[in-house]
């Protein structure tokens, strides 16, 4: 491990947790770019979710580092100041370190021409999302919530943000790791787009009472009105009851989609272990969270959920097991699917 990558990898363990348990699983073909995508997008998600700072600055940044990011520009957008409001210390060090995953993009042996080309195609589609999302909420706070307007506008932005991630990993999957024909190709990509989305969808479902106390609600609108509701009303918790039937038809959502995620885990081929295992671990503690978000009131702000070191632990432990066999995998989970 040369000087740029120890400094990427030590970024990668400051600002992630279960992703880093997945990344140091994946088939070293595909880790490093997998990896640095992460990082990349982490950069722009900072900036767009930054709770200081005018939107129409922050848009402005964040475009400036896409120049940056797609080669367009020289320039590295300057974040000393949006860094030093951080309240995140590893977020706090990223914006200050941007151009070390810059760096490693442009001059790592490690990284093909090829795969330069589908990481800035990558953060193309994300950072198109997070622009929208600046644009869409702009400033607005609790006494001030936005939400999103449509089905539409909620499919659209899980595809940007998360969705598009599931189709690098298939790109850098198919292109490092086994050969495929057309058909395997195209099932691969579709179930991986939705795969994406179930992660971010679970995102969303978890941090509701978060992103309202900051305006933006990711339920739309028009869904919110067939049940007799509005963006403010998720700011009380006392609001669950009549809130649970559209929330609960958000955790069946989610739950197909992590059918299609589990359906992409079966397209495997036998001897993918690692590739197995990096795909069972956000499943595995997707389907957890689910679980713990059935079970409680997300509306109440004061109690986050989420799923603790230990169960991750034993996840880990459970999803290293299974993963020496397709079958045993596919296993356990459809049982963690109850």
């Amino acid at each position: 491990m040369n000087e740029l990558e120890r400094k990427i990898d030590i970024l990668l363990k400051d600002t992630s947790r279960s992703f880093y348990l997945t990344l140091n699983v994946l088939p070293k073909k595909m880790r490093k770019q997998i990896g640095l995508t992460y990082l990349l997008a982490r950069i722009s998600d900072t900036i767009a979710d930054s709770r200081v700072g005018d939107p129409k600055n922050l848009s402005y940044l964040i475009s400036k580092y896409n120049d940056r990011i797609q080669n367009i520009t020289k320039e590295i957008p300057d974040l000393t100041d949006l860094s030093a409001l951080q309240e995140n210390l590893a977020e706090k060090e990223l914006l200050k370190n941007i151009n070390i995953p810059i760096d490693y993009l442009e001059k790592s042996n490690s990284i093909s021409d090829s795969d330069r080309m589908k990481i800035r195609q990558c953060l193309e589609i994300i950072i198109k999302g997070q622009k929208l999302d600046l644009e869409r909420f702009g400033m607005p706070t609790k006494e001030n919530i936005i939400a999103l307007k449509s089905e539409k506008e909620l499919d659209d932005y899980t595809y940007s943000v998360a969705g598009s991630v599931g189709e690098f990993w298939t790109h850098m999957t198919i292109d490092h790791q086994f050969v495929t024909n057309e058909k395997l190709r195209k099932k691969l990509f579709e179930k991986g787009i939705k795969f994406g989305k179930a992660l971010q969808l679970i995102n969303i479902l978890r941090d509701i009472p978060e992103d309202i106390l900051i305006g933006r609600c990711y339920i739309p609108e028009d869904e919110l009105l067939r049940y007799n509701l509005i963006p403010d009303d998720l700011l009380d918790m006392k609001k669950m009851n009549e809130f649970r039937p559209l929330y609960d038809s958000y955790i069946s959502k989610t739950y197909g989609y992590l059918k299609d995620a589990i359906d992409y885990v079966s397209l495997l081929p036998n001897n993918e272990y690692r590739l197995r295992l990096s795909c069972l671990l956000p499943i595995l503690i997707g389907q957890r969270t689910l679980r713990m978000l059935t079970e409680n009131n997300v509306l109440d702000g004061e109690n986050r959920i989420k799923v603790s070191r230990k169960d991750i632990k034993k996840i880990f432990r459970r999803a290293l097991f299974a993963s020496l066999s397709k079958n045993k995998s596919l296993n356990l989970l459809k049982k963690n699917m109850i």
